[in-house]
């Protein structure tokens, strides 16, 4: 265990704060920790009658490139992850869920950044329409696990989110055939 001792704030942004700690190690040093304190989010994958899953393709700012995955979402602060989940899949693929499962959690980067993802599967459920936060161009694709799996084997789905719901997918779809 380490021991934050001081705290300086770097950042205090919309979205995330940085922050440069003072932290005691072990053996009673005292040594730098950057850390991007992010409020968590979710993401969804979410079926329909045909076995096909939603995807969406928008352009990441940060990456400069459009990128493939699962729809996804912030979590507003101290939003309960299912509440958010609901809310996400609605406003990003136009369908409610239903028959909600939490996944797991990921943590995409432990090194210096405090979000954590919660996963969740759904079966799609009454169309409601998209409503896109104004800064989104989504374009909303739909494929099977199989089709998933091949574009992130091809590197086309690079995002860790998607590629980890794939695997709890599997993962628990392996375990009911048993």
């Amino acid at each position: 265990m380490e021991e934050k001792v001081a705290r300086k704030t770097i950042y205090d942004g919309k979205i995330i704060q940085l922050y440069e700690d003072q932290a005691k190690i072990e053996n009673g040093q005292i040594v730098e920790r950057v850390v991007v304190q992010h409020p968590g989010g979710v993401g969804i994958a979410l079926e329909d009658e045909d076995g096909k899953f939603f995807l969406v393709r928008q352009y990441r700012y940060a990456q400069g490139k459009e990128m493939l995955e699962f729809p996804a979402g912030k979590k507003e602060a101290k939003e309960d992850s299912f509440i958010c989940a609901k809310r996400e899949i609605q406003e990003e693929v136009g369908y409610c869920g239903k028959d909600f499962q939490y996944l797991g959690n990921l943590v995409p980067t432990g090194a210096y950044d405090s979000e954590v993802i919660d996963c969740y599967y759904a079966k799609k459920g009454e169309y409601v329409g998209v409503h896109f936060d104004e800064d989104e161009d989504l374009k909303i694709e739909s494929y099977t696990l199989e089709q998933i799996e091949e574009r992130i084997l091809s590197g086309e789905i690079n995002d860790a989110k998607t590629i980890v719901m794939t695997y709890f997918i599997k993962a628990k779809q392996n375990l009911q055939k048993g």
